[in-house]
């Protein structure tokens, strides 16, 4: 895999000379504080070592930048997208992402193989976030260290749940699944009778990230799932909060840099991605975003390195299920969400 990695990047260097200096690259991606991470991290770095212009879009979900695609049949007029490694796998299935390897995109030969495998061909892993147990400090005396920590009584009535709508769910169930005897695929049992109990002490569903932190930012809830990278912004925001991977491990929300097979750009858009994953670039964004990354070969800050996945074993710990099965699952079990789960909240 090395060797390939040498060849690719020897050709890409004679090749250099291909892309003229004052071209324009559209990346479609997330407005907010990304924005400007990304801007600085990966945006500014790309440009001054290519000479090029980046354009960058911020408008739309992946879900809205994904249907655009749809739309277009590949061609939404933008020539790198961020999204979900679901929706990388389903744009790849039906011809609508370039398929991605490392003669075109060489630094993909450093990312963990078995998360490069359930994002796909055509889906460069640039940023792993897990689901993480969020609590508050001034409430817990001790921080919680299992998933079943969940159910302790003194959190009844100070826990709030993700609606089916926010892939948390589906995740959590999973969890709570292979905690109580079952599997993350197939014996999917034993999470729905586990989220039915958390759901009889929880205060309710929401749906949105936002709305979800503001309830253990008022103090109305003390403990929830939470993406960790968006857990690590509430700490350092000064939030009496703090956030734990569980002992029994957690699924994580890969995210993916794909390139439409129409994009107009093409060229550019692969270096830009084998930008993205380079190793300097990989430290940049960790440290910046505050989420965990597919190369383990990255040096990074002590609290980087205990807080975020950015190791061989962390990577290896990792439960990582099959998105293919998911997505022809997630009717099936938004349905049972609604008929067990829901009607279990208070």
């Amino acid at each position: 895999m090395k060797s390939a990695y040498l060849v690719a990047s020897a050709a890409l260097l004679l090749g250099a000379t291909t892309i003229a200096h004052g071209q324009e690259l559209i990346v479609n991606s997330y407005g907010g504080p990304y924005e400007q991470i990304i801007q600085d991290a990966i945006i500014k770095p790309f440009e001054e070592q290519y000479g090029v212009s980046v354009i960058y879009d911020a408008v739309g979900s992946s879900q809205q930048d994904y249907a655009k695609i749809k739309a277009t049949n590949g061609r939404p007029g933008f020539d790198v997208v961020v999204m979900t490694a679901s929706q990388s796998l389903e744009g790849c299935r039906e011809g609508l992402l370039e398929p991605l390897s490392v003669e075109t995109v060489p630094n993909l030969a450093y990312l963990n193989a078995a998360i490069s495998a359930v994002a796909g061909e055509c889906g460069a892993v640039h940023e792993l976030q897990y689901l993480a147990l969020l609590y508050r400090t001034d409430m817990l005396e001790e921080a919680p260290v299992s998933w079943t920590d969940l159910f302790d009584e003194r959190l009844d009535n100070r826990i709030v749940l993700p609606t089916f709508a926010n892939i948390m769910a589906a995740f959590l169930t999973q969890l709570m699944s292979s905690v109580h005897g079952g599997d993350i695929d197939d014996n999917i049992d034993p999470g729905f009778e586990a989220m039915a109990r958390l759901a009889a002490q929880s205060i309710g569903f929401e749906q949105a990230s936002a709305i979800l932190e503001s309830y253990i930012q008022d103090g109305r809830v003390w403990a929830m799932p939470f993406w960790d990278g968006r857990a690590q912004l509430l700490v350092d925001s000064g939030a009496p909060v703090d956030y734990v991977l569980p002992r029994e491990g957690s699924i994580p929300l890969i995210a993916t840099l794909n390139v439409p097979v129409g994009a107009d750009n093409k060229e550019l858009a692969l270096k830009f991605v084998d930008f993205f994953l380079e190793k300097t670039s990989r430290e940049r964004w960790v440290e910046g975003y505050k989420v965990g990354s597919a190369r383990a070969d990255i040096e990074v800050s002590e609290e980087a390195r205990t807080r975020k996945i950015t190791t061989q074993a962390d990577l290896d710990a990792l439960l990582l299920p099959d998105l293919t099965a998911l997505a022809v699952n997630l009717s099936t079990w938004g349905q049972r969400w609604e008929r067990e789960v829901v009607p279990a909240a208070r």
